[in-house]
């Protein structure tokens, strides 16, 4: 199994990184599965019919999340199409959408931390506990684990616990790639962050004036998506996995610039 596992999809440029650098990607690697995290890919904030056809058009198997999932309301429709779409497990029941999507051999668990993240989410240690014994009965070959979280502690300490019970852990959320990827000691792959798809003149792909004025200043301002006519960047990772036993042979980092 080769897999790609995409940063957060900011904005219009994110969405032309994507569509630029995917299609490509998919044919020279032989990629069998791509999982793109697509929470921000409407204007930067949430996910619409249109922007989450243009990203599994674009060659995406599956669209994770994390808290800005229901930033656009027409989302709610969209967890009820049965598409490739998901928000964090560890939401309370009731939440419309589900959290866990099996794609042929492969599982894919999307989850989101809770230090310095928004409150009210249940315990993402024993959902995904739950979820794993869930399918015990009915093993996956692979099981991916999307943690969508803020403190890299949080996401280090979920890479160890999932350790040998799943295929790949990876973070996203902050929208930095970090350089530690890496198979972990009973074989699964990890990262702490996958990093952004989106603008490079930005920060972390909103306009640097609403975001340093927020700074500056301590007042409110809406961060809108930097502008979308220069370069672009795309953050993944690629993991090749054991066709026995499910764990990682291998993952290194695939990190594009388009003009």
């Amino acid at each position: 199994m080769r897999a790609l596992l995409i940063g957060d999809i900011m904005g219009k440029p994110g969405r032309r990184a994507l569509e630029a650098t995917l299609p490509r990607l998919r044919e020279e690697e032989s990629l069998d599965l791509v999982i793109a995290n697509g929470e921000n890919a409407a204007g930067g904030y949430g996910l619409t019919a249109e922007t989450a056809d243009a990203i599994l058009a674009a060659g995406a198997d599956v669209i994770t999340s994390g808290n800005h999932i229901w930033d656009q309301r027409e989302v709610l429709s969209l967890m009820e199409a049965e598409l490739p779409i998901l928000r964090p497990a560890n939401y309370p029941e009731g939440a419309p959408g589900r959290g866990m999507l099996r794609v042929g051999d492969a599982v894919v668990i999307n989850l989101q931390g809770r230090v310095f993240m928004p409150e009210g989410t249940d315990s993402p240690w024993t959902v995904v506990d739950d979820l794993l014994a869930q399918l015990e009965d009915d093993t996956p070959k692979y099981v991916f684990v999307d943690f969508h979280t803020e403190a890299t502690s949080e996401q280090n300490a979920m890479g160890w616990y999932l350790d040998g019970r799943v295929s790949t852990v990876v973070g996203t959320h902050t929208h930095v790639p970090t350089a530690d990827a890496r198979v972990l000691p009973k074989g699964t792959a990890y990262v702490t962050d996958l990093g952004m798809t989106g603008a490079v003149h930005s920060i972390i792909g909103s306009n640097p004036d609403d975001v340093l004025a927020r700074f500056l200043t301590a007042m409110p301002r809406r961060l809108n998506v930097a502008g979308g006519s220069g370069p672009v960047q795309f953050n993944a990772v690629l993991v090749e996995l054991d066709g026995l036993s499910g764990l990682a042979k291998q993952i290194r980092r695939v990190d594009r610039v388009t003009p």
